[in-house]
């Protein structure tokens, strides 16, 4: 059962309002979604994911809502389309949750985890998406496998890693998630499997699977586009899960609230620029003692959220 981490945090950032017009991009089972709707009478969302089994689940998850919800298997870089299909100019709010669901975790058969044996795959959109982590496992070269599992894993043995993918897959392809978990593992010091918390191959299935989905290159299409799409004291909630996510939320939502353009040698401020939107936390919300305790996903889980500002604000 996958349950929604976050979920008051979340609407007290949205503040969803009664009437207004919702935009959730990764819907998934339809937790965060359930809420806003409860949140907001009469409100009406517009539930993107890529993940089309996972959108099936919504579909039947929010049914009660009838006609409030409109789904579309689409990457939530893509929302402008589903948007403007439903006649919508702008929204009240806008909710990312940027992590993996228990269900595509738990579904052998989606290859997202060495928990089960499954085919090396870990694609979000199978039917839309040619190469699978098994072409990026056995067709990637050492150094971008390094360079991948370094950047996205931020695993400190990313050499050893790449190294021993290329040595085990010059005697045959690499074709399970236990056995790609199992030479990772091999080229991890045993000095470091005995104190380390979490299995060593937990890094690098993160960044192959971050890879395979393009998910940095996501994240950076919606957040160039999505400010535009929110009416005046419309808000945008994100929960991230990675470190180079997070940084590019902040960033963006910094460069959005900032008040001065004006180059850094500039004596005074001249540009007149105004921010276009208001950051709601300085820090970045993360789980209580009482969410962790109930729900372990939500341990690495940050909120960042913000309110966009009218012309006189």
């Amino acid at each position: 059962m996958h349950i929604p981490v976050l979920t008051k945090e979340v609407l007290a950032a949205l503040h969803p309002r009664e009437n207004g017009l919702y935009l959730d991009g990764t819907v998934g089972m339809g937790g965060h979604a359930k809420a806003i709707l409860d949140a907001a009478p009469d409100s009406k969302l517009c539930a993107l994911d890529r993940d089309s089994f996972a959108l099936e689940f919504a579909k039947n998850n929010l049914a009660q809502y009838g006609e409030r919800v409109s789904f579309f298997n689409m990457e939530y870089s893509q929302f402008e389309e589903a948007l403007q299909q439903l006649g919508w100019a702008k929204v009240d709010g806008a909710f990312l949750d940027l992590g993996v669901s228990s269900y595509q975790l738990d579904t052998a058969q989606r290859g997202f985890s060495f928990r089960n044996d499954g085919p090396l795959d870990m694609r979000m959109a199978p039917e839309r998406q040619h190469k699978s982590a098994w072409h990026f496992v056995n067709r990637s070269s050492y150094d971008e496998l390094k360079s991948c599992i370094s950047i996205l894993g931020e695993e400190p043995m990313a050499g050893r890693i790449a190294r021993e993918i290329v040595s085990c897959r010059q005697k045959s392809p690499i074709n399970g998630t236990l056995q790609l978990a199992e030479i990772v593992a091999r080229a991890y010091p045993a000095s470091w499997r005995r104190k380390s918390r979490r299995h060593p191959a937990t890094r690098t299935f993160q960044a192959i699977r971050m890879a395979v989905n393009e998910e940095l290159k996501e994240l950076e299409l919606f957040l160039g586009k999505i400010v535009d799409w929110l009416n005046q004291g419309g808000r945008l909630a994100i929960i991230t899960f990675h470190s180079l996510e997070d940084r590019m939320v902040k960033h963006a939502m910094r460069r959005w609230a900032q008040s001065c353009i004006c180059p850094a040698s500039a004596p005074i401020c001249t540009c007149n620029h105004k921010p276009g939107v208001r950051i709601i936390y300085k820090k970045p919300v993360e789980a209580s003692p009482d969410e962790l305790m109930s729900n372990a996903r939500a341990s690495s889980a940050k909120l960042r959220a913000i309110e966009k500002l009218g012309p006189e604000q």
